[in-house]
């Protein structure tokens, strides 16, 4: 065993786990809060200060961008100014980013102050769960797991509903402001309680990799601009997102080169040597793909089919939140005692046998229909738990941070693309079945007919004949219109449903880890 092992295996923090989990824990929750909690107040940005629709989105954009970009670089940044001062310095600059964001005059001071969000927000990620990870001892550490689950699932199933909550009792601007309390909470307990380890404190790594930084930064920026605009500019028949996917690619060789022939890579790819994390991060992008898609399709559903506020849409999806918090400390728990390929192949079959659930509801349904396709989702969100421990369960334990900064970039760009899926999925399937419906809008097709009479002679009791036959004809095309809407939300719960399956599979081809429970930094 080399000296770095033997000195972090025999090292425990001075003070109690509960008590580092706590600052570790506001700080991860804020962070993945406000990935979601500023989507419905948008509309009231826009409104607010003078923009566009399509301007507002850049609220969301720049925040995911810079956050990205942080993500995988965060270790070596971590090794080089000390784990614990790195911490407090992102939390520092998220906190006041978010006092800006609050006090933004104008759309472009909003952006830029997303923009410093995100690069505090992004590293905060993979710091807050190394530092629960290896603040547990080695029986407690699924249940380190499941504590950073909780920030990592329910925090975005919160969001929109407390968004929804702040925006129409105060402002859209709370929603920013709510992170100052937690913020400097968080801080002054990371000052009492978070330490470094000792090969953290006597860490030294060599000159920053700047060509591969800023490859890495080209690349994510451009494919995450071409992930949220994409649909809006109808893909690839637009010049400008051509040319962001071509830069794209071409920086992402330039990134994968360039971090394989250098000696100090700011992101060492070589730990996809070992299949188990290879495996997991094709999982972990499957993972991040349908927890977004499902969180965004139901209170979509809601409002845009059946009329519900904002609000009521969000509180819809609180029950997914309490099966999460259920499954994620139960399997916690379980994980050093059960087979984790086990845990991980149910949770993917619950989030399937979810989204299966979701695709047989009508525009008939009430919000109680809802409540157990709710909760076996958020049981299936468990998923988090046994698939990190088989992520790193194999890895050596120099490779621990690096790995999970890579895992959560994975897993934040999975999400993006199952946001992207969404939006343009459902404009192209209800297109499609507009397209296969509208055909039977003739006069030879009798029940259309019949349909049309009905409605003519119920509309004349307050219309003239005329009239009355033109909004017949209006009050039918908009039911074929939510009809086809109401197909697509179909097709893509099932698409998802499938996705899970395949999940399932893959869950086969891990190799299960010696010790299970060794999910942590230089075990």
């Amino acid at each position: 065993m080399n000296t770095t092992t033997s000195t972090t295996s025999e090292w425990q923090p001075r003070y109690s786990p509960w008590l580092i989990a706590l600052p570790v824990m506001l700080a991860t929750f804020m962070v993945f809060l406000d990935t979601s909690i500023v989507v419905v107040a948008l509309p009231y940005v826009a409104g607010n200060l003078g923009a566009t629709r399509d301007e507002s989105t850049w609220v969301l954009t720049s925040y995911l961008v810079s956050s990205a970009i942080m993500l995988p670089a965060s270790a070596w940044f971590a090794s080089y100014f000390g784990r614990k001062r790195f911490l407090i310095g992102c939390t520092i600059v998220f906190t006041l980013a978010s006092l800006l964001c609050g006090m933004a005059s104008s759309m472009t001071m909003l952006v830029i102050s997303r923009v410093l969000q995100g690069v505090g927000g992004g590293a905060m990620q993979p710091l807050s769960q190394s530092i629960l990870l290896e603040s547990f001892p080695p029986n407690q550490r699924g249940l380190a797991s499941a504590l950073f689950g909780v920030g990592l699932v329910v925090a975005p199933i919160v969001g929109p509903t407390l968004g929804g909550w702040l925006t129409d009792e105060y402002s859209w601007r709370w929603t920013f402001f709510i992170n100052l309390p937690v913020g400097l909470l968080a801080l002054f307990l990371m000052l009492r309680f978070v330490e470094d380890p000792p090969y953290i404190r006597a860490n030294r790594p060599g000159k920053i990799d700047g060509l591969g930084f800023g490859l890495m930064a080209l690349w994510l920026g451009t494919l995450q601009i071409f992930l949220d605009k994409g649909q809006d500019e109808d893909w690839f028949s637009s010049v400008w997102i051509r040319g962001l996917a071509i830069t794209s690619i071409v920086s992402f060789i330039g990134f994968i080169v360039r971090e394989l022939r250098t000696d100090h890579p700011i992101v060492n790819l070589r730990v996809y040597k070992d299949r188990n994390f290879t495996v997991s991060n094709v999982l972990f992008a499957l993972f991040g793909f349908v927890i977004f898609a499902l969180i965004t399709l139901q209170p979509l559903f809601l409002q845009s089919l059946l009329g519900y506020t904002a609000f009521t849409a969000g509180l819809s999806v609180t029950p997914r939140g309490l099966g999460a918090l259920i499954a994620l400390f139960s399997v916690g728990a379980l994980v050093s005692r059960v087979n984790p390929k086990f845990l991980a192949g149910l949770a993917f079959a619950m989030l399937g046998i979810s989204s299966f659930m979701m695709s047989q509801l009508s525009l008939q349904m009430s919000p109680s229909s809802v409540v157990w396709a709710n909760i076996i989702s958020g049981l299936g969100n468990s998923i988090f738990v046994p698939l990190t421990v088989l992520a790193i369960g194999t890895l050596a334990n120099d490779q621990i941070g690096n790995s999970l900064s890579i895992l959560n970039l994975i897993r934040t760009i999975g999400g993006s693309v199952g946001l992207s899926y969404v939006s343009t999925m459902l404009a192209r399937y209800s297109q499609a079945h507009q397209a296969m419906m509208v055909e039977h809008f003739s006069s030879s097709n009798l029940s259309y007919q019949h349909h049309l009479r009905s409605a003519q002679i119920l509309l004349e009791r307050h219309f003239n004949p005329t009239d009355a036959l033109i909004r017949a004809h209006d009050l039918l095309y908009r039911a074929l219109l939510q009809q086809a809407s109401y197909w697509s939300f179909v097709n893509i719960y099932f698409v998802i449903a499938c996705v899970c399956l395949f999940c399932v599979l893959c869950v086969f081809t891990f190799k299960t880890p010696q010790k299970v429970q060794a999910v942590t930094v230089g075990e």
